[in-house]
Parts: structure tokens; sequence; C-alpha cells
């Protein structure tokens, strides 16, 4: 008999020590700040002026910087023409929601890059180096052309943007499948090389192509890369777990909701947006406490806000397809997730140092780049359409 008493104390120590782990992990508290749509135009507001502040004169973007132990400002040297690509997008993104004081600062971008072309008079792509021109890069550039047009009414683009798409035309494989560089000097695509990014970034631009000039065949385009990304990506970019969070995708079907979507995609959609409910959930689980300790180091402010982005665009869909609910991925769902990450993001905001290079950031592990504010920045404005439209709808 004391034999077992022992050991069901044992086994009772054991399943209290279990529970406990579970406690500070899978089961701990979710911590949501309040957010009002108000706070969440504010803080994009805040993105989009350290975006445009921090521009140096030839149109690049501060893209960078480092907070060091004894306080100091350490920017980067390096640079990358896709996040460029991105940060001229937010601006353009923030231009069409109103905001028309961007439209210097975005246009500054957009020379950089128009500088930067390479191709014929059939397709122009934006050089990244003397020898490549990256997909990714034009792909952006495409799509902050499109939110331009669309806020300002302006078609003076138009050509730029057609020989934007028929570059992304070029590099689009027949499966959908979408070529990671092109070769300046051949002027062909470099086979076997492919991009998780550009693939999505580039179904994205096929979308907004096909609104911006319908009946020119850009849908079928964007279709057949939406089929890929839906059934074959991840398991040929060797992808786990999977699916891939591509927020790219989750723009996209947002874009293609109203043009129809099949079983498949919206399958898609709904693991895609379960994807992005476990990440949120984790990471509203983190505080300065113990949960903190047990977690995985916190993502960069860049990965943060593409779940913004993914679950608002993907809120939008359910919003447009009542097919697409499920047990992970109902509307109502998504956009509680989409709110909570949302306050917290804007609780992290650097806020009224007077420090041009800080006010308006996102820093993790005391490191901001310019892609945390530009993909934050746009997941904020899926949170501030959704907390407006709670709010009117409850009067408050």
């Amino acid at each position: 008999m004391l034999d077992v008493g022992r050991r069901l104390v044992v086994w009772g120590l054991v399943w209290l020590l279990g529970l406990m782990g579970l406690r500070v992990t899978l089961l701990a508290p979710e911590i949501c700040p309040p957010l009002r749509s108000d706070d969440a135009r504010a803080a994009a507001i805040a993105a989009a002026d350290w975006i445009a502040r921090n521009q140096a004169p030839d149109g690049t973007y501060l893209y960078e910087l480092t907070i060091g132990s004894d306080g100091t400002l350490e920017r980067s040297t390096s640079y990358n023409t896709v996040r460029h690509a991105g940060a001229t997008m937010a601006l353009y993104q923030m231009l069409a929601t109103g905001e028309d004081g961007y439209l210097p600062a975005a246009d500054a971008g957009m020379e950089w890059m128009r500088s930067r072309l390479v191709g014929d008079g059939a397709l122009r792509a934006v050089g990244d180096s003397t020898t490549t021109a990256r997909l990714g890069t034009t792909a952006l550039l495409a799509v902050g052309l499109a939110h331009r047009r669309l806020a300002t009414g302006d078609t003076g683009y138009d050509a730029l943007m057609v020989q934007a798409g028929r570059f992304i035309e070029a590099m689009q494989r027949s499966d959908g499948s979408m070529l990671e560089s092109w070769d300046i000097a051949t002027g062909m695509p470099i086979p076997g090389r492919t991009s998780l990014y550009f693939t999505g970034e580039s179904l994205w631009a096929l979308t907004l192509l096909a609104e911006a000039f319908p009946g020119q065949g850009w849908d079928e385009l964007a279709y057949r890369t939406l089929e890929y990304i839906a059934t074959d990506r991840d398991e040929d970019e060797d992808v786990w777990p999977r699916p891939w969070a591509d927020q790219w995708a989750a723009y996209s079907l947002a874009q293609m909701a109203p043009w129809g979507l099949s079983e498949t995609h919206l399958e898609y959609a709904r693991i895609l947006a379960a994807q992005y409910g476990m990440a949120v959930r984790w990471e509203s689980q983190r505080n300065d406490g113990i949960t903190g300790l047990v977690h995985a180091p916190e993502s960069i402010a860049a990965g943060q806000g593409t779940w913004l982005e993914g679950l608002g665009a993907l809120e939008r869909v359910a919003a447009i397809d009542t097919r697409f609910d499920s047990p992970t991925g109902t509307g109502e769902e998504l956009g509680d997730r989409l709110v909570c990450t949302a306050g917290r993001m804007v609780d992290k905001q650097m806020n009224g140092t007077g420090v041009p290079e800080l006010d308006g950031a996102f820093f993790v592990d005391r490191t901001t780049r310019v892609d945390g504010q530009q993909h934050v920045l746009g997941g904020l404005l899926f949170a501030e359409q959704l907390l407006r439209e709670r709010e009117e709808q409850s009067g408050s």
C-alpha cells in the first residue's frame, strides 16, 4: 500500500508540473491591449512618417537601425532593393487611404527604382545589381504604382505598369510558379532559381494589373499562380510547417475573392488563416514574466507585421465569400486575432522621443528595419478598417 501511495504522489506531481507547464505555454492567457480605430490610424501614420522622414535625397530609405548598448544609433550600411520597393509601396498604400502628403516621398522612392530600369520596350524590370533583376522588386513596383493610380487617378505610369507586368509574365512558368532572377546580359530568366517571397508578390501584382487593365489576360495569369501556390508551392520549396505564412498570397486572395475562388483556393485560405492564428496566439501569450522565457525569441517587427497583413486580408476574404468559414478561421476569429496583434504592435511603437530615427519605429532587440514599419503599417490599415466597422455597428 505504501508503494502505491508513493506512486500516486509521484504521478500527482507529474500531472501538476505538466499542468503548470501548459499554463505558462499553450494555455497561458493572451495579452491583448485595447485598441480603437483612431489609435491604429495614428500608429500607421507614425510608421509612414518614419519611412518618409528618414528618406535620403536620392530617394533611398533608412534601411536598418540599432540602438547600441551605450544609446548610440548605429545605421546598417547594407541595402535591399526589394525592401525599398516595399517601403515605397507602403507610402502609396497610405496615399490610397487619403494621406496625400506622402506622394513626394513615394515618388522619390519610385524615381530611384526607375533610374535602375533595364529591359526593352516590351518589358521593364528594376535592376538589383549590374547583372541581375530580381522579380520581387519589379512586382512590388507594379503594386505600388497600382495603389498610386487608384489614389490619384493619374495614368501617367500605365505604360510602366504594363511593362512590369510583362516582365512578371516572362518569369512565370507553365505551372504558375515564378523564377526569381533575370540575367541582364542575356535578357533571359535564370532557370531553376525560385523564391518563396517573389511568387506571392508577383501574384498580388497580377491581380492589381487585372483590376487596372481588365480584359488583357492578367486574371488568367493570376489564377494560374494562385493554383500553384495553393497546391504545389510549399512542397516544391520544401516548406515546413505548411503552409508558408505568405501574406502576399493573402492580399491576393482578398483581391480575387470578388472574382470567385475555388474550393481549393478557399481550403488554402483556411489553413493559411490557421497558421496565422497559431502564430499570433503564441506571440500574444508572451509577457515579461516566465512566459517570456519559455517562448521562442520574439519575431522581428516585419514578421509580426506580416501576420497583421495576412490576418487582415483573410478577414476581408471571409467578409466577401461566405464559404470561408472554419473552426480555426472564421472572419470574427480572424478579426479578433488581427485586433489583438495590432494592439500589441501599437504598444511597441516608439513615440515621443523627439529623435527622427526613433519615433514611429518598431524595435525588437533594439533593432528596427524599414520593412518593419512597412509591414506593420499595412496590417494596421486593415485593423483600422475592421475597428471602424465594429465601432459603427456598436455605436461606440
